[in-house]
């Protein structure tokens, strides 16, 4: 049975893109960057709104960024090796091995996904976490916090719902990124 982990870098004042939906702000380092590897290669499923999926499926459709390095290489390997799920109306097709669309957001589905799981299933983009939270469906939370404020943007955590978090645990990254790893407590 897998566990239902929403994953998002976000900076100090809460957001995961700034008011232009840039996120150049993020500072990635080869530590930060070797633990987002491990990440993605303990899940079994990854479930991705539109965007999102568009923006990471050149780690399986350009060759040659994976080529780049001995990093980019196992984080493209660790990618490719995930099911993954991509939820959209406008989409008409992938361009990466085991991905399937789905035109909605089902609770019930997203459940048997996860209860199917035998490994971690990672659910990114705001906006779908933002249902998923809606529907009780999230069991932990892992925010990388960079530290930049922003003053705005889309939110990483939802607007106008209440989420209780028990911190699990932290981890400090040495170019300022704050780790913090939360379970969801039931409503």
């Amino acid at each position: 049975m897998g566990v239902l982990k929403y994953v998002t870098n976000m900076s100090l004042d809460g957001f995961i893109e700034d008011d232009e939906g840039r996120f150049d702000w993020l500072p990635l380092d080869d530590e930060l960057f070797d633990h987002q590897t491990e990440l993605v290669a303990s899940a079994d499923t990854l479930l991705y709104g539109r965007r999102l999926y568009e923006s990471m499926a050149v780690w399986e459709t350009d060759a040659a960024l994976g080529a780049q390095n001995d990093r980019f290489g196992a984080f493209s390997a660790a990618w490719k090796a995930a099911h993954k799920v991509v939820y959209s109306t406008s989409l008409a097709e992938v361009g990466t091995a085991d991905t399937r669309i789905e035109r909605r957001f089902v609770d019930d589905e997203v459940r048997r996904v996860t209860h199917d799981a035998p490994g971690d299933v990672l659910i990114g983009g705001a906006d779908l976490a933002a249902r998923a939270f809606a529907g009780g469906l999230i069991d932990e939370c892992l925010l990388f916090v960079f530290p930049v404020s922003v003053g705005g943007g889309k939110p990483a955590l939802p607007r106008g719902q209440r989420v209780g978090l028990e911190l699990l645990g932290e981890r400090r990254f040495s170019n300022g990124v704050l780790l913090l790893h939360h379970r969801v407590r039931a409503r």
